[in-house]
């Protein structure tokens, strides 16, 4: 059975960044082959990990709605050949990308083919990371296979960290089986106030850890650089390691 990490947080905070870092760790610790999904209509998971996309499941979902299905092949041999193409390969782990979210209109048929075949597609994968929107729209109907962890990302703002709270209480009243819950907090410059661990702790979060503010980070992702291949020498990679190290198997 799959492992599924599910990654979450309001836009801003780095949390496609620590998805990246999360997948760099899983293939050192050679915990593959690694299914990524991007399930955030902002996708940009293929840029932090230096690939390039040519096609979406949302694409896929749009065409079969608008009966866009070639002549002589049948709408579920067709969804099939789609999630085939959507595919993006890399040493250790596979890309997949949900892309934009339902437009007007029934998608009813799409969506139960397109979930039927990703229930397939998961099973080949021993380890999964879902990196979502604040919404998480996608993982609430792309598997039903239970999310063993979903990690809140959160800068250091209250507006981070309550976006964290609702986050948490959403996971919590979504059919997807959240195993158990953490909160990263992302670029901090020092240790979390008192108030700030208070409020964790009322709010009933977990906190595992805290990632550095960092140059390389910033720098990677200002000139387009993938922030996966940023060295495990930086401090940021590896503070990341040792909190992942805390929480998975």
């Amino acid at each position: 059975m799959s492992f599924s990490i599910a990654l979450a947080g309001k836009g801003g905070t780095g949390k496609t960044t620590v998805a990246g870092l999360l997948i760099k760790y899983l293939v050192k610790m050679e915990k593959t082959p690694i299914l990524a999904v991007d399930a955030d209509s902002n996708a940009n998971l293929n840029e932090v990990c230096g690939l390039i996309v040519n096609d979406t499941l949302g694409n896929a979902r749009e065409e079969m709605k608008k009966g866009i299905v070639p002549s002589g092949m049948t709408k579920d041999v067709f969804m099939n050949m789609k999630l085939q193409q959507a595919i993006v390969e890399d040493e250790g782990f596979d890309l997949v990308v949900m892309g934009q979210p339902e437009g007007p209109g029934c998608y009813c048929a799409a969506n139960t083919l397109l979930t039927g075949f990703l229930e397939k597609l998961t099973g080949n994968y021993p380890y999964i990371v879902m990196d979502n929107e604040a919404g998480m729209e996608h993982i609430s109907r792309l598997t039903t296979s239970n999310v063993d962890i979903l990690l809140i990302i959160s800068d250091t703002s209250r507006r981070g960290l309550q976006a964290a709270v609702r986050i948490n209480d959403l996971a919590k009243n979504l059919n997807i089986g959240v195993s158990k819950s953490y909160l990263i907090i992302n670029q901090v410059k020092d240790a979390p106030s008192d108030e700030v661990l208070n409020f964790v702790k009322e709010n009933g979060l977990e906190l595992a850890g805290t990632l550095p503010e960092d140059n390389d980070v910033y720098e990677y992702d200002l000139n387009g650089r993938p922030t996966i291949e940023i060295p495990e020498e930086n401090t940021a990679v590896k503070t990341a390691f040792e909190i992942f190290d805390k929480i998975i198997d």
